[in-house]
């Protein structure tokens, strides 16, 4: 008799034990494809990181060539002018500039596709290439090497 009960007893917690194991095993399963996958989706978020600051470093580097070009002194009306010189870092320039009547000062301006673009009190600008005819100033009128930060303000060399 005793026999029969253990019989049963030591079948039951075998059954247990097996069960134990499976469940061990699925969990450990789902672990290890859960760590793949995010190995995976990390190395490719890498890939694409890597290939994004690497198209962003080609589209600078082709697109600020020719504003070395502009270093010097530009020649506005009634008394502005414009220094441009170069920073210490390439695409980088230092503008020195009387902008009206009132206004002066010295700015931080780097160089895109568009031209120079800096900040100043009257908010965010961007330096371009122009003519004297563009500016909208009638005593830049005719010249043709010229920059222009907007309608009314301009700057010319010739």
């Amino acid at each position: 008799m005793r026999n029969a009960i253990m019989i049963p007893t030591l079948a039951l917690a075998l059954a247990a034990c097996s069960t134990a194991d499976k469940a061990a095993d699925q969990v450990g399963n789902a672990a290890e494809v859960t760590g793949d996958a995010l190995t995976n989706a990390g190395t490719d978020l890498v890939a694409a990181g890597g290939n994004a600051v690497e198209d962003t470093g080609n589209s600078i580097s082709g697109a600020v060539a020719g504003h070395d070009a502009w270093v010097g002194r530009w020649t506005g009306v009634e008394g502005t002018y414009l220094v441009i010189s170069k920073g210490a870092l390439p695409d980088r320039y230092t503008l020195e500039m009387q902008y009206t009547l009132d206004s002066k000062g010295s700015y931080d301006g780097t160089g895109t596709s568009e031209g120079i673009a800096f900040t100043r009190p009257d908010g965010k600008q961007v330096l371009r290439a122009s003519d004297g005819d563009a500016t909208g100033l009638k005593w830049l009128a005719g010249k043709k090497d010229c920059l222009k930060v907007k309608d009314g303000e301009g700057y010319c060399r010739d």
